[in-house]
């Protein structure tokens, strides 16, 4: 496996397998992988030629109060992981590199990314949507790879390449739980031994989601009922310490809806102790 640091390495690299013939896929990570990233690099060497990764903390995601200095960072270990899983390349920029002096040009991200985290993170799909345009023309990929436990990022994404006209497919990719339902994630190492307990309310509230809508409910209100009650706080379950959303709407743009007539996504965002947790579930009619 090759190490890469510079773009144009990173470029180089890229152009000789496409200018071959070859299928490229892309796996955008900010390092710290679990098996949820390792799957997607599995995804990409069943659909490609060969995979090539970053690990990039990227800045411009982050808003003054939130994780970036204590994000974790464990790049040893991550390229270890990645040479393991077959990965043929990784790419790992400097902030420098990826952001030089005088970088003053951000990309804004679509109406997709208004809702939900934008209302609570609101610089942080401009951040995401940045970088991730960044990486598309450093690596010219043809196909990334990103997982669906960031649902509204994906959109965001699938949008952004929509408007633009980047040459590149998104290949979206299943969540990857823990063997008791807690969605993989690398926050998930912050929780204390009980607070990790507590965290998998918010699998339960979206399989009692999921059961309901089997069961023929197709009423957002009544469905939204079943997704709230296992977050809260009762003598007889201990939920989350904060919501900051837990709705269903509609899969592609995520406004509100009404009633569920061809497919919806339930969607969480909760904080257990200092912190925050996301998950998600798509509810397709047949």
């Amino acid at each position: 496996m090759k190490i890469l640091h510079t773009i144009q390495d990173a470029r180089r690299f890229v152009w000789n397998l496409r200018s071959g013939g070859q299928s490229v896929g892309l796996v955008p990570t900010m390092g710290a992988l679990h098996a949820g990233h390792l799957s997607l690099v599995e995804q990409g060497r069943k659909s490609c030629d060969a995979v090539v990764t970053t690990i990039f903390v990227n800045p411009t995601q982050f808003a003054a109060n939130e994780d970036l200095d204590k994000y974790p960072r464990t790049i040893e270990r991550d390229i270890e992981l990645l040479s393991a899983a077959g990965c043929d390349a990784v790419f790992i920029p400097d902030v420098s590199e990826m952001y030089p002096d005088g970088s003053s040009t951000f990309v804004k991200a679509p109406d997709v990314g208004k809702p939900l985290e934008g209302e609570f993170r609101p610089t942080h799909f401009d951040g995401v949507a940045t970088v991730v345009l960044k990486l598309f023309q450093i690596l010219p990929t043809s196909h990334a790879f990103f997982g669906q436990k960031d649902y509204q990022q994906l959109r965001v994404i699938e949008t952004m390449v929509r408007d633009l006209n980047v040459p590149i497919e998104i290949m979206p990719c299943p969540i990857v739980r823990e063997s008791d339902g807690l969605a993989m994630s690398s926050r998930n190492r912050y929780l204390s031994d009980s607070e990790r307990q507590r965290a998998l309310c918010l699998s339960r509230a979206l399989a009692g989601v999921q059961t309901a809508f089997q069961n023929g409910q197709r009423d957002v209100a009544k469905l939204t009922e079943i997704l709230h009650a296992p977050l809260a706080d009762t003598p007889d379950s201990q939920g989350v310490d904060r919501v900051d959303y837990a709705v269903i709407v509609d899969c592609e743009n995520l406004q509100p809806i009404d009633t569920i007539s061809a497919s919806a996504v339930a969607l969480l965002a909760t904080h257990v102790g200092t912190t925050r947790l996301i998950d998600n579930c798509v509810l397709r009619c047949e």
